[in-house]
This record gives structure tokens, C-alpha cells and sequence, in this order.
């Protein structure tokens, strides 16, 4: 694997990120894109860049629900980044996403092969066996996602499912935004929950709740600003 592996199953911001790279930024697609990318996509993926972070968005499918193929890429495509752009081990490597992305940065962080300094997630799906339930466009993505697993199908939502692997989760800094009014991804099933659960589990997180905000709406310039800080703070912390 190679650069030119590279720039064929993710977008990665070289053009976009000064040297010295200062993090690895993993950057997951919600449910159903299946474009090519060419630019940062959001204000806070362009604060990431311009503070020195390298964007690595994978190219693993619309509706992959970070199964084991698609935890397969990122692995290697992480393996390559660092040897290709000769980063040391200890550069941070930060998991993010939005919505399935969200799930998808939880769940990476859960299973990557190299371990993840830190982990946004924003209106992220958590608790996938109610997800499956959620809405009547979901089960095909499921089933799609996880076709040819021969597990029985509620174990195999129980391994992608953030809620259900949060006492596998890595004692790392976590932060999780959701909107009040999300009723595509509904807090009180997901975040709510999760967020519960973690700190249970003596966890780091913090957690933003934006009033008034349906699934993906903009948020106010103070959590944008968090969410940009929680990633580029990471960059610091580089041994």
C-alpha cells in the first residue's frame, strides 16, 4: 500500500494542512454519501486542517455501519498514513463523525487495531438495536452492511452498536453534541443513554445538548468553537 492506495479509498487533506502534521484526523460520513471529496466539508473540519491536522476521510461505502470491512480499511489506511507521511507513533490519531459517522468514530475507536487519542461524535447513533427499529428507511442498511455474517443477526447489532460495547470502550477523551430535537436520531435513545453509560464507567466525556436543534442543524457558535477546540487541544498533547 501507497500513496497512490491512498488517495483511491479516502480523501486526505494535504493541500489543505500545513507541516508539520500535528494529528491524524478520521473524519466519518453519515449514512448514504457516496461522493468524492475534494475539500473540508465544514467549518470545523477546516479549523482541524489549518491547525495542522491531517483529514483522512475513508471511502468505505454509504451504508457500511463501520462493519468489519470497513474497520479492515481504516486499519490499514491508518498503518499507510503513518508510514507514507512518516509520522511518528506518537502523533494523535482522533476519531470524528457525524450521525452513522458518529456511531462509526465511536465504534473505530472501540476497535482500532492502532489506538485512538480521542473521539468527537456529533448526533451520533448509539444504541443500534433501537436504531434498527428507529425509522422504516433503516433495516435495509443493516442488512446490507452485515450481509453474509453468520452470527445470529442481534449479536452482530450488538458488536456494532456503540451502547452495547461501551465496557470495551478505551479510557480516551470523548465528546458528544446532540440536539434536543433530533428526530431522525433521537437523544434520549442514543446520546442520553451512551453518555450514561460512559461515565459509569469512570469515563472522560463531555456532553453538549444544542436546544432546539433538529438532526445535523447548525449549532451555535459556542459549540462549534468546542467542537473544533476538543479536536486541535489533542494536537498539544503530542509527545
Amino acid at each position: 500500500m501507497n500513496k497512490e492506495w491512498l488517495k483511491q479509498v479516502a480523501w486526505i487533506s494535504d493541500d489543505w494542512t500545513p507541516r508539520p502534521i500535528r494529528g491524524v484526523v478520521l473524519v466519518f460520513h453519515g449514512l448514504g454519501f457516496a461522493g468524492l471529496r475534494d475539500r473540508p466539508g465544514c467549518t470545523e473540519e477546516l479549523e482541524w486542517a489549518r491547525a495542522g491536522g491531517l483529514l483522512v476521510a475513508p471511502y468505505y461505502g454509504p451504508w457500511c455501519w463501520m462493519n468489519r470491512q470497513a474497520r479492515s480499511l481504516v486499519d490499514e489506511l491508518v498503518k499507510t498514513i503513518y508510514r507514507e507521511y512518516k509520522l511518528p507513533a506518537s502523533t494523535p490519531l482522533i476519531s470524528t463523525g457525524m450521525s452513522m459517522g458518529g456511531c462509526s468514530a465511536l465504534l473505530y475507536t472501540r476497535y482500532a487495531r492502532k489506538p485512538v487519542s480521542a473521539c468527537y461524535a456529533f448526533v451520533p447513533v448509539c444504541d443500534v438495536a433501537y436504531h434498527f427499529t428507529e425509522r422504516p428507511d433503516l433495516p435495509r442498511t443493516f442488512r446490507h452492511a452485515f450481509s453474509g455474517y453468520k452470527e445470529p443477526f442481534e449479536k452482530i447489532l450488538a458488536e456494532h452498536s456503540p451502547l452495547a460495547q461501551v465496557a470495551a470502550m478505551p479510557d480516551v477523551p470523548y465528546l458528544l453534541v446532540h440536539g434536543d430535537s433530533d428526530l431522525a436520531v433521537k437523544k434520549e435513545k442514543h446520546s442520553d443513554v451512551f453518555v450514561a453509560a460512559l461515565k459509569a464507567r469512570k469515563r472522560k466525556v463531555e456532553y453538549l445538548t444544542v436546544p432546539r436543534r433538529d438532526h445535523c442543524d447548525p449549532v451555535p457558535i459556542a459549540v462549534l468553537q468546542r467542537q473544533i477546540d476538543f479536536v486541535v487541544d489533542k494536537f498539544k498533547r503530542r509527545s
